[in-house]
């Protein structure tokens, strides 16, 4: 039970919530992702795309089913606490909280490296704090602000896939899928490309804020997912078309030098700004997520119970927002954008993973569960596909969220 205090008003309907769903995905992800995920899959990037796309359907699956059942905030926190038990839940959440932290804090400094590199961790940090702004005015505000980012984005994207694929230097041939690398390439890949698909349960997150959740949370997280999987095949196909495979992953900025390659360089300066303006998308709704799980935790008092309170008037968690702004800040101070593509994607696996264990329970008959079954099991396989530092990392983080939440109910909480 919540408090009337620490309650959110629902306000978001159908659009609102694709919209958002679909500007945590089509961002910075699509930008970044495409070149590290190349040179890993080599000829496999198209498969590894498809084994990212069939990993997210399901867990987009299973996180709808749960989110219709549980419309409140915290997304898996809360389906795993009353699916599987309170630690599962917890265990989801400190994923997802620590995991998608350092995204945003990679999201701010790729704006930053697009609009002033000689400055980018000055200009990372004025962009958590300029959106942590605009949160802080009402969760509709950034509704309207993503639906603006929304369509800069495709509006970019898609002039990339016209210039690329009907420029002279287009080669269908450079489209040859096999598995070049093998089949841990293609993993990967599909590991890597996985961040960016990772945004479509972000309506989930904020199910307490949906109308109608029931109806609208599993109708819009697949057509979202829907949407961006068919941006992102596209935009693969044109910028490999033009580049190839090998191209593609040597390139420091493949969708700017994908068009460079197409003989229109005078695009370049256009991608460099919708890159921006992705990675800005990407992190204006990950702070919203990511301070909306830290509101269900605190509930809970895993976390501060002070961050659990929603503003009287401007019905958002006013203390959980500027909290996380405040540490992603810090982080995009001083902190590497090197590795935190794959240090997210581990923390965002596993966050699934207790997704899809979640929905396992929701009925008995075998093909109910297939779905989440392939989830979970594709969430594993991934996640340990990753580099290996990437994973290390990720399981040191697991291990310390178990063992604090040890420490609390020991000392805590009490027998």
């Amino acid at each position: 039970m919540t408090s009337s205090g620490s309650q959110l008003h629902r306000t978001l309907g159908m659009g609102d919530a694709v919209v958002i769903g679909l500007g945590s995905m089509v961002g910075a992800g699509i930008f970044a992702a495409l070149g590290p995920a190349a040179h890993a899959a080599g000829s496999g990037l198209l498969l590894g795309l498809a084994v990212a796309a069939v990993v997210a359907y399901c867990n987009a699956t299973s996180s709808a089913r749960l989110a219709a059942l549980y419309p409140a905030s915290g997304g898996t926190y809360v389906y795993g606490r009353e699916r599987l038990g309170e630690f599962w839940g917890y265990l989801a959440g400190w994923s997802f909280v620590v995991g998608k932290t350092v995204s945003c804090a990679a999201m701010a400094l790729t704006v930053g490296a697009y609009v002033w590199p000689e400055q980018a961790h000055a200009v990372a940090v004025a962009a958590v704090v300029a959106l942590t702004a605009v949160n802080y005015g009402g969760v509709q505000k950034s509704a309207w602000l993503t639906r603006v980012i929304v369509a800069v984005v495709l509006a970019v994207l898609v002039s990339v896939v016209v210039v690329c694929l009907g420029s002279g230097e287009s080669d269908a041939g450079r489209l040859d899928i096999g598995a070049s690398e093998g089949l841990g390439g293609v993993l990967q890949a599909a590991g890597l490309l996985f961040f960016a698909f990772a945004g479509y349960a972000r309506i989930a997150t904020l199910g307490e804020e949906v109308r109608d959740p029931a109806r609208t949370i599993p109708r819009a997280i697949p057509l979202a997912l829907g949407i961006a999987l068919a941006v992102y095949a596209c935009v693969a196909v044109a910028v490999l078309s033009v580049l190839g495979a090998g191209g593609l992953g040597d390139a420091g900025a493949p969708l700017a030098d994908a068009v460079r390659a197409a003989g229109v360089p005078e695009l370049v300066p256009v991608v460099r700004v919708g890159a921006a303006v992705a990675a800005l998308g990407s992190l204006l709704a990950l702070i919203l997520g990511v301070s909306r799980t830290t509101l269900a935790m605190a509930r809970d008092r895993h976390l501060p119970g002070a961050l659990a309170a929603v503003h009287p008037r401007f019905q958002v968690p006013h203390r959980a927002e500027p909290a996380v702004g405040a540490v992603v800040a810090v982080l995009a101070a001083t902190m590497d954008v090197r590795g935190a593509i794959g240090f997210s994607s581990f923390g965002v696996l596993a966050y699934y993973a207790v997704a899809n264990a979640s929905a396992w329970t929701l009925g008995s008959a075998s093909a109910a569960r297939v779905v989440p079954a392939v989830g979970l099991l594709g969430c594993v396989v991934l996640a340990f596909a990753l580099p290996v530092v990437s994973v290390a990392v990720g399981a040191g983080v697991l291990a310390v969220g178990a063992a604090t939440y040890g420490v609390r109910r020991r000392w805590v909480v009490g027998p």
